[in-house]
């Protein structure tokens, strides 16, 4: 029962990052997608920080150079994936960005059964994209890139949380992510554009996205194990899909709810039957 009422919370979590995402995209036509990630980082920074107080004069370089490292990767994931989301949709978007999980979760195994998981995802991605003259290549690129990431995020993740205490070395990430995007925020900030419901709706983004689901899962992460976890993962592209039909307006096609549901399928047999390294911990998109 405590696994089910586990799974049914980080599920919540799921639905509150992609409703996250969604609002977040009402302010693309104004920031653009870095205006939306400056903002959504300033928060997650702002909120991480006092909760972790990572003492930075005390690490030394086999603790620096991962945690820079994932500071890197937050500020391409996120910025990837806003990109993806603002040319072809929420739904695609967070689907091609599963596939990262769903990569490491398979990486390095020989076995038919996760060859078989493989063809799953890949067909899954054929039918969800249907490469064709106007099919939109850089956005599929922006989603493919948000996957690299999010797959170099948990090996990193697991290489800091060994070397690290708490959550040091994702705070100290999310601050250098967030600095990174300071100069945008400026720039958006002469030019008046980060004000009104812009500013609104960033803010909404980093709440929704950041701090409701990191509040949520750090609770849930110490009564579930971490396949249950990547599971609860999988649901992702189901519920971006559902939050941009309801709150954007993005009506897929057939064979778009197709490819989604084998993408899930394969990440979700996936992240249930193969060893993950080190288990995955809630801060995926800070």
């Amino acid at each position: 029962m405590r696994s089910i009422g586990g799974f049914a919370t980080m599920t919540a979590s799921a639905a509150s990052s992609q409703f996250g995402a969604a609002v977040g995209a009402h302010a693309f036509a104004t920031i653009g997608p870095a205006g939306v990630v400056a903002v959504r980082q300033l928060v997650a920074a702002a909120v991480l920080l006092p909760m972790a107080r990572p003492n930075l004069r005390s690490f030394t370089w086999a603790q620096w150079w991962p945690t820079i490292a994932l500071g890197l990767v937050f500020a391409t994931m996120n910025l990837s994936l806003y990109t993806a989301v603002d040319w072809i949709g929420l739904g695609l978007a967070v689907t091609l960005e599963v596939l990262g999980p769903l990569a490491v979760a398979l990486g390095g195994s020989r076995t038919r059964r996760d060859a078989l998981f493989v063809l799953i995802a890949a067909v899954g991605v054929y039918v969800l994209v249907l490469p064709g003259p106007s099919s939109d290549y850089l956005g599929i690129g922006a989603g493919l890139l948000a996957a690299a990431c999010w797959a170099a995020y948990i090996l990193l993740n697991s290489l800091v949380g060994a070397r690290l205490p708490g959550l040091q070395a994702p705070a100290a990430a999310t601050a250098m992510s967030a600095t990174l995007y300071v100069p945008v925020a400026v720039l958006l900030v002469l030019h008046g554009k980060l004000t009104g419901m812009s500013i609104v709706y960033a803010i909404g983004a980093g709440l929704f996205c950041s701090v409701v689901p990191y509040a949520v899962d750090v609770i849930a992460l110490r009564k579930v194990p971490a396949r249950l976890f990547g599971l609860a993962m999988s649901v992702h592209p189901v519920l971006a899909a559902l939050a941009g039909l309801i709150l954007l307006g993005e009506r897929l096609d057939v064979h778009h709810w197709a490819g989604i549901l084998l993408v899930v399928t394969a990440n979700a047999l996936a992240v249930t039957c193969s060893k993950w390294p080190g288990s995955p911990t809630v801060q995926r998109e800070m």
